[in-house]
């Protein structure tokens, strides 16, 4: 009995130290493949500049990532509206929520900024995931 005991021991003392860098590095996953998506040469970038090419500008307000997946209502630009250029599901980050998108931007009014809300999923906030980062910014995280 005194083996059992001393046996469960053991495992919960490694599962001490294991668990918490196993839980570290998942949250870190998302992380970057948040910073991935939201990247100027990530999946979702590729596609709002195809869209560009198709259209001739990119999808303009903040549901604009919306126009990726569904035919524009206005018939000038349906014509030329070869999507869709995404899955709707693709939108979303790694915590569940939608990327968010403005267009123009404004860090930039020629080009778009694409973000993420980040673990805290608040908008605003020091862990947003943001296509304008800096690389110092990068580097912080």
């Amino acid at each position: 009995m005194f083996e059992v005991l001393l046996v469960i021991a053991i495992l919960a003392l490694l599962a001490a130290f294991v668990l918490p860098q196993l839980l570290g590095r998942g949250e870190q996953a998302k992380i970057d493949m948040a910073r991935a998506a939201v990247g100027r040469t990530g999946p979702i970038a590729k596609q709002l500049d195809i869209y560009r090419l198709d259209v001739g500008r990119y999808p303009e307000g903040e549901d604009g990532l919306k126009k990726l997946c569904e035919k524009p209502e206005d018939e000038e630009e349906a014509k030329k509206w070869k999507g869709p250029y995404l899955d709707a599901s693709s939108l979303k980050d790694p915590w569940g929520e939608e990327y968010k998108y403005r267009f123009p931007g404004e860090t930039r009014p020629e080009v778009y900024d694409l973000w993420s809300m980040g673990p805290d999923k608040q908008d605003g906030t020091e862990d947003d995931i943001k296509s304008w980062a800096t690389d110092e910014e990068t580097r912080g995280r």
